[in-house]
């Protein structure tokens, strides 16, 4: 691997630095009917797919952190959206129309971080979008083109037709073994049980529909036997320290890793990744984040390694990249990293981020961002600084969330400098943290650094607003101490 990356390296011997590789993201979505069953989550109805009670969020949660979280919510909808080529009108107006999803997408949020809630802690816009995107990355592959109808006629199936291409003859074949493999998991034997590998994927958190949703999509998972195939990639994962509640969604992301021989397969590509740099330590993680790596052919991962190395990047760095973001091994290297890398390239701006999203737009996201700061002062220097630092600034909304929570910026007391040390600002909620933080240091009379403003707990900013006013009026007491004693000697 080192001498491989060697051989690249030598020929961008200029380049003193590397490159952010993001993407762009193209596809079309197509419009059809979608036939629902009859079992599907409601904001405040048991969750079909998770056991999740959207009434939760509704007992904890104040009216007007409801009404931020919704337009968080609807940011990181629109950024899916637009990541997978639908324009802003499109996404906006899809999305205008999906309320009760957005309500859905609001009680799944309080399931997974209830434990926060319950603690009084809000979350960043990092946060939520974490829990949402892998969410609605499963819808895609579950419903595929018709995504966009689930989202518009949640809970309820579409009234009409919708389809604006030409769609193909359903295959009464496939459809056939659809049929079947799906009855073979409903199917229940003489003692009144489902098939035994059924209950295995039910007592992981698996629920039945669940089940037959993944065979619908995937039918050879119906077949696969429970001692053979599931059972042992099961173990396999939780001794890689893969805890068990991710399990139903790494299946559920790709159930053909079950049909992957362990001692032929999936154990020597696991070997080949570590080779190049893979951290055998995070095993868990990247799997979770991205389970299809396993899955992908050598060839397929030697093409993205080698690009990476003809960018400049060292063994080490590559290593990290595909740690940290191991769907970079899903996207075009011509298509999509190449055009990307270019991008930077042109600004004179290389460099290394590992935990950008891969697949953003250069139109959408990247231009624009970098114009938004170039034309507000900022060097392209200063940008990279603030991009290595948090990478998300791409892929967040000018109108929703960069332009207004600059404009309020320039009303606080902090000079632009203070945005380069710490770009996660515009991660936080303006309502929900920036504003009312910032009201009561102002009316303290102090001052706290923006970092100290926003990312501490709710108890530790009170402990901290509490101990700068403390000390500044000791140094009052002992200011006017000082002055009286001056005073008694003139006398």
């Amino acid at each position: 691997m080192r001498a491989f990356c060697a051989f690249h390296s030598a020929k961008l011997s200029c380049l003193s630095k590397v490159v952010i590789f993001t993407t762009t993201a193209t596809s079309t979505i197509t419009r059809t009917r979608l036939s629902f069953p009859a079992k599907l989550f409601s904001c405040q109805a048991q969750f079909a797919d998770s056991g999740i009670d959207g009434s939760f969020s509704l007992k904890v949660v104040s009216p007007t952190l409801l009404a931020a979280e919704r337009e968080e919510a609807k940011a990181v909808l629109s950024l899916f959206f637009k990541k997978r080529g639908l324009s802003n009108a499109v996404a906006t107006r899809t999305i205008n129309k999906s309320d009760h999803f957005i309500d859905h997408l609001i009680a799944k949020l309080h399931y997974i971080y209830k434990s926060r809630y319950l603690v009084g802690r809000e979350l960043t816009t990092l946060e939520i979008r974490d829990a949402l995107i892998p969410y609605l990355e499963s819808l895609l592959e579950e419903h595929g083109n018709i995504i966009v109808d689930v989202v518009e006629n949640f809970p309820n199936p579409p009234v009409k037709e919708k389809t604006v291409v030409p769609v193909s003859q359903p295959n009464p074949t496939l459809d056939s073994k659809k049929l079947k493999a799906m009855s073979r998991v409903s199917e229940i034997d003489t003692d009144g049980k489902l098939r035994p590998h059924v209950l295995y994927l039910i007592e992981l958190g698996m629920d039945l529909e669940k089940i037959k949703a993944i065979t619908q999509r995937f039918p050879a998972f119906a077949y696969y036997s429970l001692e053979g195939k599931i059972k042992p990639v099961v173990e396999f994962l939780l001794d890689l320290g893969v805890p068990k509640s991710d399990i139903p969604t790494i299946l559920n992301k790709r159930p053909q890793l079950c049909g992957i021989s362990l001692s032929e397969n999936l154990i020597p590509t696991m070997t080949f990744l570590e080779n190049l740099g893979v951290d055998k330590k995070q095993w868990a993680k990247v799997i979770y984040r991205f389970p299809a790596l396993l899955t992908h052919s050598r060839q397929k991962v030697k093409t993205t390694v080698e690009f990476l190395c003809e960018m400049g990047l060292s063994a080490e760095s590559i290593g990290k990249i595909l740690t940290r973001s191991p769907n970079i091994i899903s996207y075009s290297v011509e298509d999509k990293l190449r055009p990307t890398a270019e991008y930077f390239l042109s600004l004179g701006l290389m460099l290394l981020f590992f935990s950008i999203t891969f697949g953003l737009s250069i139109e959408a996201n990247l231009r624009p961002v970098t114009e938004f700061f170039l034309e507000r002062g900022y060097s392209i220097e200063e940008i990279g600084t603030m991009i290595s630092r948090y990478g998300a600034l791409y892929s967040f909304s000018l109108s929703e969330n960069l332009i207004p929570k600059w404009e309020f910026f320039l009303t606080m007391d902090y000079s632009k400098s203070e945005l380069v040390k710490f770009p996660q600002y515009f991660g936080y909620s303006l309502e929900e943290r920036i504003k009312p933080r910032y009201a009561l240091v102002k009316e303290s009379g102090v001052s706290l650094l923006l970092n100290q403003v926003l990312s501490l707990s709710y108890s530790d900013f009170e402990k901290a607003l509490d101990k700068k006013v403390k000390k500044m009026l000791s140094n009052k007491d002992k200011s006017g101490s000082s002055d009286d004693l001056r005073s008694d000697n003139v006398h």
